[in-house]
């Protein structure tokens, strides 16, 4: 701001110069690296051989000692981890942010694989509540079944599960894909903002409540639809869509998904604030 001519006594802020200070010729903090050609990096990742492979047994260590080798493993060139033992241990696997193939013999815990950018991720068992959790990029496949909020708040990257997963899948979900092969419990896409989730199975109660965007296929019997939740014609995109989806993510190869039921926000909700009372009550 210009400088304030006042005869008032100055406030703090002004005495501390902040309605004068020039913010031209400042300096930002690198976060990433602009001059790489394909990609940006986060700061510390590792330059990792997927052909370099080694085993790590987790049996005796506690997720902190796990998850802080795993990082001296990458930091090694090591880019194919496979972890023995997992015993499902809780936040095994989380804030990996680099490219990775990491491989789990067994089953994990709670809020396992979380907040990662890029890794791939094959489970060989079940995961409990919140696998994957704010996942950014990457590819997560859970071999067995899965807890509750399954990819809650995913931003990117496929998250699959082959077997059925717990209620609230998907809740908050802002990006990325989500595929089920089995069932979904109830709220499953519960307050979605963006990204699709596939149900080959059936659905609980309150599918797609309160959901702001984002697209939910189901294949199976939906339990009820949540507030705002509506139906919405197939199309041939989304049937090309998931035909290819489902091809890569090594499931349901040959499910018919032109029988599949499409569901999408109602978008009353949308400005539920300038409704009259009497839609207010229409909306949820």
């Amino acid at each position: 701001m210009a400088n304030l001519k006042t005869t008032e006594k100055k406030t703090k802020a002004q005495s501390m110069g902040l309605h004068t200070e020039v913010l031209t010729g400042k300096t930002q903090q690198k976060f990433f690296n602009p001059d790489e050609a394909e990609n940006f990096y986060y700061w510390g990742t590792y330059d990792v051989d997927f052909n370099k492979r080694t085993e790590l047994d987790v049996n005796d260590m506690d997720c902190k000692e796990a998850n802080k080798k795993i990082d001296e493993l990458m930091s090694q060139g090591f880019g194919t981890i496979v972890i023995k033992n997992p015993q499902g241990k809780h936040s095994l696997g989380v804030g990996i942010l680099n490219k990775l193939n990491l491989i789990f013999e067994g089953s994990l815990g709670y809020f396992g694989v979380g907040s990662i950018d890029g890794p791939t991720v094959r489970v060989n068992g079940r995961v409990g509540w919140s696998c994957a959790e704010n996942m950014m990029a990457g590819k997560v496949v859970i071999e067995k079944n899965a807890g509750s909020c399954f990819g809650a708040a995913v931003r990117g990257g496929d998250l699959i599960c082959k077997g059925s997963v717990g209620a609230r899948t998907g809740i908050d979900q802002k990006g990325g894909t989500i595929i089920i092969g089995g069932d979904a419990g109830a709220f499953t896409g519960f307050m979605m903002q963006r990204g699709r989730i596939v149900v080959l199975g059936n659905v609980g109660i309150n599918l797609g409540d309160s959901m702001y965007d984002g697209t939910i296929y189901v294949g199976g019997k939906i339990g009820s639809y949540g507030s705002d939740a509506i139906e919405s014609p197939m199309t041939k995109s989304d049937i090309d869509w998931l035909k290819r989806k489902l091809k890569v993510a090594e499931i349901g190869e040959n499910f018919d998904v032109s029988q599949m039921t499409k569901v999408v926000a109602g978008k009353k909700l949308w400005n539920y604030d300038a409704l009259e009372p009497t839609e207010k009550k229409g909306a949820i």
